[in-house]
C-alpha cells in the first residue's frame, strides 16, 4: 500500500528517561534528558518511534516534550546552528531518531 501524501518532517523532542538496567547512563545518575531529532509524518508518529527505539536501547522513557519542526522553531525565534540543522537533515534522510544530547540527572543529596 502506498503511504498517504504527507511528507516526513523532523521534530525536536526532549525525552526524560528514568533508570533501567543496561541503559548506559553514568553511575549515580537518577535519569536523564535526551534531546532527539525524530522523523515522522506528524509529531505523534515521531514520539512513538522515539519511545520505541529508546525502549529497544534499554532506556526507560518517562515523558516526552515536543518543540516542533525546524520551520516551527524558527518561526518561534529559536536560533538553530548549522550543526543542529545537519543532525535534523540526517534524521530526515535516514528516517531515524538521532539523540543529539544527553544530560544526566543526579540527586543533590
Amino acid at each position: 500500500m502506498a503511504k498517504s501524501g504527507k511528507k516526513q518532517q523532523v521534530y525536536t523532542l526532549v525525552v526524560e528517561v528514568g533508570r533501567h538496567e543496561g541503559d548506559g547512563l553514568p553511575d549515580g545518575a537518577t535519569g536523564a534528558a535526551l534531546m532527539c531529532y525524530a522523523s515522522g509524518v506528524d509529531e505523534a508518529e515521531a514520539v512513538r518511534e522515539t519511545v520505541a527505539i529508546l525502549k529497544q536501547a534499554d532506556m526507560a522513557p518517562l515523558d516526552v516534550s515536543g518543540y516542533g519542526t525546524l520551520e516551527e522553531r524558527r518561526a518561534q525565534g529559536d536560533e538553530i546552528d548549522d550543526e543542529e540543522v545537519a543532525l535534523m537533515m540526517r534524521a530526515l534522510e535516514e528516517n531515524s531518531v538521532i539523540v543529539a544530547q544527553m544530560t544526566p540527572f543526579f540527586d543533590e543529596a
